[in-house]
């Protein structure tokens, strides 16, 4: 049976729950998501958006990156909730502390994928793009792609640091963005010359609809796995649906 992979469709992928330890003792809620029956070839590091207004290791953009991206382009898929952040999956340890000791959680979950994970990549989503340019220049990472950078917690010195560093950074900007629009991103980001920023006709920040979602997971695997890309939008095999849609439309 060939179906039309949509909003809910849940491809196969070895699905491990797990808890990441800071180095100030937090336990923090996460998933990750392998190939079925082989090693990925990449990894990706979530980074939600901000969890004072919702952000989480659910976020949608990151969610159906764990359901897609393990069957269609064997990477693998990192989430978590930054402390104190909540989600199904349950609640982190610890308080929001607006991306100052969330340097912690970002070092918990790159030593753990350091263990065993290959071609290491943080995508970070709005919050998360800050805690990315911030903190995530570290061992084992290859680089950076940042969704709807709004600049808000970073910082300039931030920005040299990675132009400095050299390694890949791509951001990826919705036209209608509600913080950073693409002339303005261009500018912001000029500052690192490796920096690429891609501006994407028509999105949001949200990137809200299958069409902008179906472009950000191809910029992702362009970068992590080109071989993968462009991703298919039919799938023959086995695969099940996510229920909860209708109290979490995206």
């Amino acid at each position: 049976m060939t179906i039309t992979i949509r909003a809910n469709t849940v491809l196969p992928a070895r699905r491990i729950r797990l808890t990441l330890e800071t180095s100030d003792g937090l336990h923090l809620i996460g998933e990750l998501a392998l190939p079925l029956e082989k090693p990925p070839v990449a990894t990706m590091i979530c980074l939600h958006p901000l969890p004072t207004h919702g952000g989480m290791m659910d976020s949608h953009i990151f969610r159906k990156a764990a359901w897609r991206l393990p069957a269609l382009a064997d990477i693998a898929v990192l989430r978590f909730n930054t402390r104190g952040t909540e989600s199904a999956a349950g609640k982190s340890e610890g308080e929001f502390s607006n991306g100052i000791a969330e340097a912690g959680d970002v070092a918990a979950a790159i030593e753990y994928a350091n263990r065993e994970l290959p071609n290491i990549w943080i995508v970070g989503w709005s919050f998360g793009t800050d805690l990315a340019l911030r903190y995530g220049l570290q061992e084992g990472i290859k680089g950076a792609i940042l969704l709807s950078p709004p600049l808000r917690f970073s910082e300039a010195a931030d920005l040299v640091r990675w132009a400095a560093d050299g390694r890949q950074l791509i951001a990826l900007i919705p036209e209608f963005d509600d913080y950073l629009r693409p002339a303005q991103a261009l500018e912001r980001f000029s500052v690192i010359p490796q920096a690429q920023v891609v501006a994407i006709d028509g999105a949001k920040h949200l990137w809200v609809g299958e069409p902008s979602v179906s472009r950000v997971l191809n910029e992702i695997v362009q970068r992590l796995n080109p071989s993968a890309a462009p991703l298919p939008t039919e799938w023959s095999g086995e695969f099940s649906e996510w229920r909860d849609l209708p109290a979490i439309r995206t």
